[in-house]
C-alpha cells in the first residue's frame, strides 16, 4: 500500500501519473514511492526545512513545490553519497534510484510545470560494473529439481512445478506468482504472464513443465480459497495466492536441501540459470532469447553469451595448430 498521506501532495500526484497515465505495475508505484520519500526526507534535512536527527522520522507531508525549487544537482549528488558511505549502498541500487529522481523532476517541469529549473537536467547515471551472472550448472540443476521432488514434503509437487517454472522458462518472481490458471492454454502448451511494466508475453512450455503443473494441479486445494484468489495457480497453506515471500523462502530451503549456497544463488539466479542453459545447449538466438526473456532492450539479453571456461578451453583444443611440436 502506497503511504498517501504520509506523502506531499506533488508525489502523489507523481505517482497517480505513474499509474494512470504511464501505466507503471503496482511493484514499480512502490518502488518510487519509496525511493522518493526516502530522498525528500534526507533533503529535508539537508536543506534544513527538518532538524530531526533520525532522517527517517522526518514528516515530509507538508513540503510543498517550493521546496522542490531550493534542490539543486549538488544537493542531489550529496543525497547520491550519503547513500554509498551509510548505506555502502551498490552502483545498481543507486543507478535505480537516480532514474527514479530524473523521471520525477521531468514530470515536474514538462507535466506539471511548476518548475522553470529541471536539478536533475545533467544527473549522470553511475557506471555500473560488468558482472557475468551466477548460474547453476547443469548439474547442480538437476541436484535442484531432484531434491525438490521428493514427496516427504507435503507440498512438493507445487514446490517442484515452481522450481520447474523458473528453471526452465527464466520467468520472474513476479510473475510467477501472478499465474491464473486461465492464463495456461493447456492444449497449446503455453502461458501468458505479466511482466515489467505490465507488458504482456507467451511463455512456452515444454513437456517437464507441462508434467509438473499438471501434477501440481491434481492435489491442488479446490475447496476454502480466498475468493480473489481462487484462479491463482500456486497457493499458500492459507489457501491464498502465494507471496513472493514464501516463494523465495521455498526456493532458499530446496538449494539448501541441494547442498547449494544461498548466498550465492536465489530466485532471480534461476532465471540466470534457465537463459544461460538455453544458451548454451539449446543454441537459442539472441533474438529469442530476448524475447523469451522480456527483455527491453537486448543489451541487457547479452550478459547471458559469456562462454564458460570448458568452451574456451575446447576452442583452444580445436585450433589447427594445438598438434604441432
Amino acid at each position: 500500500m502506497l503511504n498517501a498521506k504520509e506523502n506531499p501532495d506533488f508525489l502523489n500526484s507523481f505517482l497517480q501519473y505513474s499509474t494512470v497515465i504511464l501505466n507503471k505495475s503496482q511493484n514499480s508505484v512502490k518502488e518510487y514511492n519509496y525511493d522518493l520519500s526516502n530522498f525528500f526526507k534526507f533533503m529535508s534535512n539537508h536543506l534544513g526545512v527538518s532538524s530531526s536527527e533520525n532522517i527517517k522520522d522526518i514528516d515530509i507531508h507538508s513540503l510543498d513545490v517550493n521546496f522542490l525549487k531550493k534542490i539543486t544537482l549538488e544537493d542531489i549528488h550529496s543525497y547520491l553519497y550519503y547513500l554509498k558511505s551509510t548505506f555502502n549502498s551498490k552502483p545498481a541500487t543507486i543507478a535505480r534510484k537516480v532514474s527514479t529522481i530524473r523521471i520525477f523532476f521531468n514530470y515536474m517541469c514538462q507535466k506539471e510545470k511548476v518548475l522553470e529549473i529541471n536539478p536533475a537536467q545533467n544527473l549522470e547515471t553511475p557506471k555500473l560494473d560488468k558482472r557475468q551472472p551466477k548460474y547453476l550448472t547443469l548439474e547442480d540443476s538437476q541436484k535442484l529439481l531432484q531434491v525438490t521432488a521428493d514427496e516427504s514434503n507435503r507440498n512438493s509437487k507445487r514446490d517442484f512445478a515452481i522450481i520447474t517454472l523458473f528453471l526452465n522458462c527464466g520467468m520472474r518472481l513476479s510473475e510467477l506468482v501472478g499465474i491464473n490458471i486461465k492464463d495456461i492454454q493447456f492444449d497449446e502448451c503455453k502461458m501468458t504472464v505479466i511482466g515489467k511494466g505490465n507488458k504482456e508475453r507467451t511463455i512456452y512450455l515444454n513437456k517437464a513443465c507441462m508434467k509438473a503443473i499438471n501434477e501440481y494441479l491434481e492435489v491442488r486445494p479446490h475447496d476454502r480459497i480466498k475468493y480473489e484468489d481462487r484462479d491463482a495457480l500456486f497457493l499458500s497453506e492459507r489457501l491464498e495466492r502465494i507471496s513472493r515471500r514464501t516463494v523465495q523462502y521455498i526456493v532458499e530451503k530446496e538449494l539448501k536441501r541441494a547442498g547449494l549456497d544461498i548466498n550465492k544463488y536465489s530466485v532471480h539466479k534461476l532465471r540466470h540459470t534457465a537463459a544461460t542453459l538455453m544458451y548454451q545447449y539449446g543454441d537459442v538466438d539472441i533474438r529469442a532469447l530476448q524475447e523469451l526473456l522480456g527483455h527491453e532492450s537486448i543489451s541487457t539479453t547479452e550478459i547471458y553469451t559469456h562462454v564458460s571456461n570448458k568452451q574456451v578451453q575446447d576452442a583452444v583444443s580445436r585450433n589447427p595448430l594445438s598438434g604441432e611440436n
